[in-house]
């Protein structure tokens, strides 16, 4: 037997053991947050980590939706705004005049795109963090991504607590996409930089319960 040919059995023999053997998970973190979805401190507590991580929140009534975010999009982009997109499956009742659903064109050219509009899977209140599941509400990653400027509608009721809870309502097969404030680094000289990886401007639009 080759040197190769021991190794690769070697390999063979460990993932084959590692398969048959079942190990238990412990779970004696703490799951849960103590305070139902959408209660009004975890709200505050969203808005006070997105604020800090330089996103801008706004808050509305389940009917104020669309005005609320065309607000948003005319003071980010003027009135003579650039194209807008906004997530397939969006509601009609949160799509702004104007904008148009993504076509699915090549994801290079959504950068040409002055902003794009989406739903939320769910927020985690505790890291101020948004996550986008590529479903139809949300849209396809490349959409939350690319444009300059991204507003994301968030219900009262996908705001939960803590990391654990926000898992346990996602599909962990779906391409997630985490969220925290608009996209930013820094250089060796700690010069912050914007929209680098993402959107520059990022826009929470927070819809109470009805």
């Amino acid at each position: 037997m080759s040197a190769r040919e021991e190794i690769l059995a070697r390999i063979r023999a460990a993932n084959g053991a590692a398969q048959a053997t079942e190990t238990e998970v412990p779970r004696a973190y703490r799951r849960s947050d103590g305070r139902p979805p959408g209660h009004p401190e975890l709200l505050d507590l969203l808005e006070d980590r997105l604020v800090d991580y330089r996103a801008a929140v706004h808050r509305c009534g389940p009917e104020e939706v669309a005005a609320t975010v065309e607000g948003v999009l005319t003071e980010a982009l003027g009135p003579d705004r650039a194209e807008v997109l906004a997530a397939p499956g969006l509601p009609g009742t949160w799509t702004p005049s104007g904008a148009g659903r993504d076509d699915g064109r090549p994801a290079v050219r959504l950068s040409e795109c002055g902003a794009a509009v989406t739903g939320t899977a769910v927020a985690i209140a505790q890291t101020g963090t948004l996550v986008l599941d590529a479903g139809a509400v949300c849209g396809r990653r490349a959409l939350s991504l690319l444009p300059d400027v991204c507003v994301c509608v968030v219900r009262a009721d996908q705001v939960v607590g803590g990391v654990p809870e926000a898992l346990e309502r996602l599909d962990p097969l779906a391409p997630l996409t985490f969220v925290s404030g608009p996209s930013a680094t820094s250089d060796i000289e700690l010069e912050r930089v914007e929209g680098v990886h993402g959107p520059r401007t990022l826009h929470v639009v927070l819809v109470a319960s009805a």
